[in-house]
């Protein structure tokens, strides 16, 4: 089972991986990244996409139809954001105490394939260990 910096290194053999992190979506933090990303600054990106995550976990709009209440695990299984020449991709990790970090994967849309790194990022998620 992989850890953090592991992982991370598999994220970025994804077809046009530019940069992957861990990111804690209460606090805003990276638990670690790894590569390039967007303004240069891993810590502010980190910042700014747990602030997207924050926002889509904590809606009941976004939860599964079936979903009467909240559990610690969040309503949304993954994120995908698109601008002209990029995708990020956030996806929610379940853990065992609060479930409360994602996965951030930065690809180019000339050479990133959305469909495999939601795939892939489905199965990291599913390995990773933390703590």
């Amino acid at each position: 089972m992989p850890g953090i910096d592991e992982c991370l290194l598999e994220a970025m053999r994804l077809p046009g991986a530019r940069g992957a992190a861990l990111v804690d979506w209460t606090s805003g933090l990276a638990l670690g990244t790894v590569g390039e990303f967007p303004g240069g600054d891993a810590e502010a990106a980190a910042t700014e996409a747990a602030e997207v995550a924050r926002l889509a976990a904590e809606q009941r709009a976004f939860a599964p139809e079936d979903e009467n209440s909240f559990d610690d695990d969040p309503p949304v299984e993954d994120l995908i954001l698109s601008n002209r020449d990029s995708y990020h991709l956030l996806r929610f990790v379940r853990t065992s105490f609060d479930s409360s970090v994602f996965l951030h994967v930065w690809l180019t849309r000339r050479d990133g394939n959305l469909a495999l790194a939601r795939i892939r990022l489905e199965e990291m998620a599913g390995k990773l260990v933390l703590g």
